[in-house]
């Protein structure tokens, strides 16, 4: 009973923060985004520059589109993700030529696709998703939910964040299991297990980084979703994962 009720409690939040975040994106640069910066792999200039593009982006796309597209920006460690829906193939060329001029900028993964804008309906049931899936890391005590980043597109759930090949795997599970997940797409930063241990803030003996209850690395029967992952520091974009 406590369980769900907290999971509960945190859906409200996070949906919450996203309508607040549509209506007032400053709000970031000040107590919330200190908060952000002390529980993200990302350096403090990274996840300031992230919020930049997002909002210069998402300027320039209403003066060159209007209301002709449907088009997100999601900054993760100055990578670009464009999800959403444009007319044809050349509005989406040139939405991803637009956000590929914004400073600081380091490379764009482009999912817009091609066809109608989605309903209002369907993007209410992606703010829900996104919440659900979020809340489904928080209450996996395996999953470090802070180092993520979650967006959902008609049901497609896109994952974020600097991580290893053993939480990567782990959060896909955690989305999968979640209701109305039609698919999960893989755009992460990997780093070693080295890596990770190396930058983990540490308090009293306590690694402020790991999940309370550490597990052991899952094994999967399938190729990884992008084929062979780097094993530092470069990203992937995987494949759709059913």
């Amino acid at each position: 009973m406590i369980k769900k009720s907290t999971t509960h409690m945190v859906m409200g939040a996070m949906l919450l923060s996203m309508l607040l975040s549509a209506c007032a994106p400053a709000m970031f640069g000040g107590v919330i985004g200190t908060a952000l910066v002390a529980s993200d792999r990302r350096t403090s200039g990274a996840q300031v520059d992230d919020e930049a593009i997002e909002i210069r982006g998402a300027s320039a796309i209403r003066e060159n589109f209007g209301s002709n597209a449907h088009i997100n920006i999601t900054g993760y460690n100055r990578q670009v993700l464009l999800t959403g829906e444009v007319p044809n193939d050349q509005h989406r060329l040139q939405a991803e030529q637009l956000v590929n001029k914004l400073p600081n900028v380091r490379s764009i993964v482009n999912e817009l696709a091609v066809g109608p804008p989605s309903t209002m309906g369907e993007r209410s049931s992606d703010a829900l998703i996104t919440a659900r899936v979020k809340a489904a890391m928080v209450d996996s005590e395996d999953v470090f939910a802070n180092v993520y980043k979650v967006v959902t597109e008609r049901g497609t759930v896109y994952l974020m964040g600097r991580v290893t090949q053993r939480e990567a795997q782990r959060a896909t599970e955690v989305a999968r299991g979640v209701s109305g997940v039609k698919r999960v797409v893989r755009v992460f930063e990997f780093l070693t297990e080295e890596e990770l241990r190396a930058m983990q803030p540490k308090k009293s003996g306590v690694d402020l980084n790991q999940p309370s209850t550490p597990a052991p690395a899952p094994v999967s029967s399938g190729a990884p979703a992008s084929g062979n992952a780097p094993a530092s520091g470069g990203v992937v974009v995987g494949k759709p994962i059913k």
